[in-house]
């Protein structure tokens, strides 16, 4: 514990060796940009306090002496609850150029008018600046999920071409379709009346400001895919929530884990409660799961075949109980119950790698040990539990004391993948057919592996590839140590090497955002998730994260559209 508060104090008396700017506001030693590089917007009243509504970053803010701060209408985006009583009342906190100023200090501002500033730049020249806002509209126009009936056909969406491809040759001349749109977009024609969409028919999407418009060709083909694994710059972030606005007021109490049904990601607090779904595409919540006789204080996964898996939390010496469903209106069946008298809780924990109703592999991972319990699933019916044993490993002890062994494919053979923690080292390790694990990945090579939590993992078959995330958690993230995503090229395990953070394995690193606000983050019992999906289609990979230090929930889509 000692090493771990030089470690603090060193990070400590590395901020405030920063060039500084004016006492009253945020400097930014990396700005690239002449002038004030931002201007962020916060609610200072209400259910969203101390929420950034905007951050603005003005273009050429040299030759600029109004800032107009561009107040989105709605917040958050996809709800009815407008910001217009909000104008009078938003805390703004510039970032600037070091060795700049704001005078007088920038609080509490009116944005409804223009606010009188003196702003200084590094070489002691002065202008008057006025700052205000303007409530604006949305300019996006997407669709982001669209569904074919009679037949409950899914389109699949090539955004940069503004197709919408049917996968099939049947007759579509009397259709009609549900469709996912951006926030507050409309779209004609009506997608509900039939319509003949054999031969080019034509949607056309318009933003909720009225100018901004997409027009969309459906048309019945098959898209080319690229030889294998994720189009490069494909990457498309599709929501982030707040998980304060899902009914987090106790971060230390919230556990969070994912699992993926359909058209739905599943978010579990971990808290008892029963767990939340979401539209995959843009994180809408829908409703509640029916949870019926299982319990949801431990955790959630899903295959990839529409099944998900729930079990409770199980201290030593109880039951482990993990239900199946496969529909969240309906109540889950028992699948697998055991006898916890391991010494250590289990239930924090699960994977499944493969399809629960034909063959799979399930883990539950027990808390600090060298151990994972693995059931392997054939033809729908699981097996005998075995308790597998990392005698190479050390225990994933440390802060939290917790990993998760991911089977990286349905046959023993292909091994399993895990990491954690470590005492700040964030190994991360691949045991081929299940023994003799070998680390494949060290801590951040930036120095800060003492303030990270690697324990949270996944891995995934997509077209023909396999990829590997690990959610690289930050403990304290009002200290710099925001949360990562990174996802590896995991075709050959055994090649991947060096550190989380810079591996040449590196296919994309995803930046989660800080938004515990006021309720501020878990200080104890730290804990993220990640899960790892492809598409019923298989032409998109979804990646979903969690934590309840960030509290952020967000996902992300990539394609292996050839273009």
């Amino acid at each position: 514990m000692k090493k771990q508060f030089l470690y603090i104090g060193a990070f400590v008396a590395a901020l405030l060796s920063l060039g500084s700017c004016a006492e009253e506001e945020h400097v930014d030693a990396t700005a690239d940009r002449a002038g004030i590089s931002s201007l962020t917007a916060y609610f200072t009243s209400g259910t969203y306090v101390d929420k950034a509504v905007v951050t603005w970053q003005p273009q050429n803010s040299n030759d600029i002496t109004d800032y107009v701060i561009p107040v989105p209408w709605y917040y958050p985006e996809e709800s009815d609850n407008t910001t217009e009583k909000d104008m009078s009342q938003f805390k703004i906190v510039a970032t600037l150029e070091n060795n700049c100023k704001i005078d007088p200090p920038i609080t509490v501002l009116d944005l409804t008018q223009k606010n009188a500033f003196t702003y200084t730049n590094p070489y002691g020249e002065s202008k008057q600046i006025t700052i205000s806002g303007q409530r604006v509209k949305s300019s996006k126009c997407a669709i982001k999920s669209i569904l074919v009936q009679p037949g409950y056909l899914q389109g699949v969406i090539d955004e940069d071409k503004k197709t919408i491809s049917l996968l099939t040759a049947a007759d579509l001349s009397d259709m009609t379709a549900e469709v996912v749109l951006d926030p507050h977009a409309t779209i004609s024609p009506d997608p509900a009346q039939p319509h003949d969409m054999n031969d080019g028919f034509q949607f056309t999407v318009t933003a909720d400001n009225g100018t901004d418009k997409s027009v969309y060709k459906v048309i019945k083909h098959i898209p080319t895919k690229i030889p294998s694994g994720i189009r490069t710059g494909s990457e498309l972030k599709l929501f982030e929530n707040d998980m304060t606005m899902l009914g987090v007021a106790t971060p230390n109490n919230t556990h969070p884990t994912l699992a993926s049904i359909g058209s739905f990601v599943v978010l579990n607090l971990g808290d008892g409660s029963a767990p939340q779904y979401f539209r995959k595409v843009t994180g809408t919540k829908l409703g509640a799961i029916n949870l019926g006789a299982a319990k949801a204080d431990g955790a959630i996964t899903s295959d990839c075949a529409g099944n998900m898996l729930i079990c409770n939390y199980a201290a030593s010496g109880s039951t482990l109980n993990i239900y199946k469903t496969n529909d969240v209106t309906k109540a889950p069946e028992l699948f697998i119950s055991y006898a916890n008298n391991l010494g250590v809780d289990i239930g924090a924990r699960l994977h499944v790698q493969g399809d629960l109703a034909h063959d799979a592999i399930v883990t539950a991972t027990p808390n600090a040990c060298q151990n994972a319990i693995r059931w392997i699933v054939k033809d729908g019916k699981a097996g005998p539990a075995e308790n597998i044993l990392f005698g190479s490993v050390p225990a994933w002890g440390g802060l939290d004391g917790i990993s998760k062994v991911c089977a990286a494919g349905t046959d023993v053979k292909d091994g399993c993948v895990f990491s954690y923690y470590g005492d700040g080292n964030c190994p991360a390790y691949y045991a081929p057919a299940w023994s003799g694990a070998k680390q494949i990945l060290s801590a951040n090579s930036g120095g800060s592996g003492w303030g990270y939590n690697t324990g949270a993992a996944d891995i995934r078959a997509f077209n023909k590839n396999r990829y590997y995330a690990i959610y690289e958690m930050g403990y304290w993230p009002n200290w710099g140590l925001p949360g990562h995503v990174y996802i590896y090229d995991a075709g050959d395990l055994s090649s991947i090497s060096g550190n989380v953070n810079t591996s040449s394995a590196l296919a994309s690193i995803i930046s989660t955002p800080d938004l515990y606000g006021s309720v501020g983050y878990a200080g104890d019992n730290r804990f993220a998730d990640v899960l790892v999906t492809p598409s019923e289609d298989g032409y998109f990979l979804y990646v979903f994260y969690a934590s309840n230090t960030h509290l952020s929930f967000g996902g992300y889509q990539f394609d292996c559209f050839d273009k």
